[in-house]
């Protein structure tokens, strides 16, 4: 009877030890398992985290990209401002300074005509009249004439045809002006031709 007792005894023992190692098992097996979902869930937050990086740098990169092209697109816009306003001042610049010598000889006609021939008074003042509608009429262009005569002589707005002494003008004074010139915007479209004075005695003004 006591062996028939201490069997069954051993079986719950085996059985006892079994269902422990299986336990340890199992639970060694939960522990991977949460060990490797940590690792993995790491290395996904690492790789959110450099993929909004590199999605902020071209984000950077595109409104740097959106900046330059604004600025580029608004010197352009600018610059053809400019250009048009430039062609506007100076679109008649060829054609007034073709009419230049028309001017000059209507001049010339105006100072030489005898103004006391009854004959030739009609024409004189024909003359006149045509002069001063040329003038008027580039005038709204911004054409303006350079007539200095008593001024200081500027090498921007005068040429100096010859110098002379003089002991009645200043030394570098315009004395003569023997062609008007003539200014377009500002611009010089023809510069005087001038007579300059000088020092007496040889004094000569290095400055003209």
């Amino acid at each position: 009877m006591s062996n028939d007792k201490a069997t069954p005894n051993e079986e719950e023992l085996q059985q006892e030890t079994v269902i422990e190692e299986m336990d340890a098992q199992e639970v060694g097996s939960d522990a991977d398992i949460d060990w490797n979902d940590e690792d993995e869930s790491t290395a996904k937050i690492a790789e959110l985290e450099a993929a909004l990086i590199k999605s902020q740098a071209t984000v950077k990169d595109q409104q740097d990209s959106v900046l330059r092209a604004k600025a580029d697109v608004e010197n352009m816009r600018r610059r053809n401002e400019q250009e048009m306003e430039k062609a506007r001042k100076f679109a008649i610049e060829r054609f007034a300074g073709d009419l230049l010598p028309v001017m000059d000889n209507l001049e010339r006609a105006v100072q030489s005509g005898d103004k006391e021939n009854e004959a030739v008074k009609p024409m004189l003042e024909g003359v006149e009249l045509t002069l001063k509608t040329f003038i008027d009429t580039l005038g709204k262009f911004n054409l303006k004439e350079i007539n200095p005569e008593g001024e200081v002589f500027n090498p921007e707005l005068h040429q100096a045809m010859s110098i002379q002494e003089s002991t009645d003008h200043e030394p570098n004074t315009v004395m003569i002006v023997m062609q008007k010139g003539y200014e377009l915007n500002g611009r010089v479209l023809r510069p005087a031709m001038v007579m300059v004075s000088k020092a007496a005695a040889n004094n000569i003004d290095t400055q003209v």
